[in-house]
C-alpha cells in the first residue's frame, strides 16, 4: 500500500519505464489492431453523435486499469469509460490514494475516421497534484513523458515550449464547436481578434503536445474532464509552459475551475490568451 509521497517518488524514480511498457502494450494489443478495421458494431454513441466510444477504448482501458494498479499497489484508476458507466468513480481524483487518470483513446472521432491524430493518455496524481504523465500516439509512434520537477521528453529528447515569435499571430487551438454550449462559444469569441489565429482542436492530448513542442502557441478549452487534460497540462508545465483558468489560477484536476482555461507556451502568452477569453466571457 502506498503511504506517502516519498514512496511515490521512489516509484517514479524506478518504474516509469514499466508504465511506458504498459501504455505501449495496451496500444499494440487493443488499439492498433482495430485502427482502420472497426466494424459498425464496435462503435457506439455515448451522449450523442459526436461523443463516440469503440471496443478499442473499452479494451485498452480495461488493460491499463489492471496493469497500472498492479504496478502501483494501493493506487486507483479513473478512466473515461469507467466514469461513463459509473460517474461516482470520478470522485477518486479527490481521494487520498494515488490515482491513475486514463483516456485510452483521446481523439476517438479521429480514430473512428481512420485519422492518425489520436493518442493514449495516462497521468499519475496524488492529492490533486499531477506527478507524471505519458502521452502516446501509437499511429505516429511518438511517446512524450513528463515527471514533475524532472522535465519532459519526447521520444527521449527534451521538450522546450519556448515563446511565440514577436509580431506573429498567436496560433490557438480551441474547444471544437461540436462540444461547446452557447455560453462557451461566447467566451471563446474573444479569440477572434487581430493578432490571433484560432482553430478547432483535434485530440486534446496531441494539442498539448504541440504546445510543449512549441508548434502551437496555446489552447483554450471549455470543459474539465481530467482524462483529457491531466497528462497534457503536466507535459506543458515541464516543457516550460503555463496554464490559467478564467479566475487567473492554474487549472485544478479536482474540478471547480472557472472556464474557459488556457495552456500556453509561456506565462506571458497564457496571460494574453486569458485576457482575450475574459473579454469574450
Amino acid at each position: 500500500m502506498i503511504q506517502d509521497i516519498e514512496t511515490i517518488d521512489e516509484f517514479l524514480a524506478h518504474r516509469t519505464a514499466d508504465v511506458e511498457e504498459a501504455v505501449r502494450t495496451a496500444a499494440a494489443t487493443e488499439i492498433m489492431p482495430r485502427f482502420r478495421q472497426l466494424a459498425a458494431h464496435e462503435i457506439d454513441e455515448k451522449s450523442g453523435p459526436h461523443d463516440l466510444v469503440t471496443d478499442a477504448d473499452r479494451k485498452a482501458e480495461e488493460f491499463l486499469t489492471e496493469a497500472l494498479v498492479k504496478l502501483l499497489p494501493g493506487s486507483v484508476v479513473v478512466g473515461e469509460e469507467a466514469v461513463h458507466a459509473n460517474p461516482a468513480t470520478y470522485e477518486a481524483i479527490k481521494g487520498e490514494a494515488p490515482v491513475w487518470i486514463v483516456d485510452p483513446v483521446d481523439g476517438t472521432r479521429q480514430f473512428v475516421h481512420g485519422d492518425s491524430g489520436f493518442c493514449t493518455l495516462v497521468a499519475l496524481a496524488h492529492r490533486g497534484v499531477l506527478l507524471a504523465s505519458w502521452t502516446y500516439a501509437p499511429a505516429r509512434d511518438q511517446l512524450a513523458v513528463a515527471v514533475r520537477g524532472r522535465g519532459a521528453l519526447l521520444d527521449g529528447e527534451p521538450l522546450r515550449a519556448g515563446s511565440p515569435a514577436p509580431g506573429r499571430d498567436l496560433e490557438v487551438a480551441t474547444s471544437h464547436p461540436d462540444y461547446t454550449t452557447d455560453d462557451q462559444k461566447r467566451a471563446l469569441l474573444g479569440l477572434w481578434t487581430e493578432g490571433v489565429s484560432p482553430r478547432a482542436c483535434g485530440s486534446a492530448g496531441l494539442e498539448y503536445l504541440a504546445v510543449a513542442r512549441g508548434e502551437l502557441d496555446a489552447t483554450a478549452f471549455s470543459w474539465e474532464a481530467a482524462w483529457d487534460h491531466a497528462a497534457g497540462l503536466l507535459l506543458v508545465e515541464e516543457a516550460g509552459g503555463a496554464h490559467l483558468t478564467l479566475a487567473g489560477e492554474p487549472f485544478r484536476i479536482t474540478g471547480g475551475n472557472a472556464l474557459p482555461f488556457t495552456a500556453a507556451r509561456d506565462a506571458a502568452t497564457a496571460r494574453r490568451v486569458l485576457g482575450l477569453l475574459s473579454g469574450g466571457a
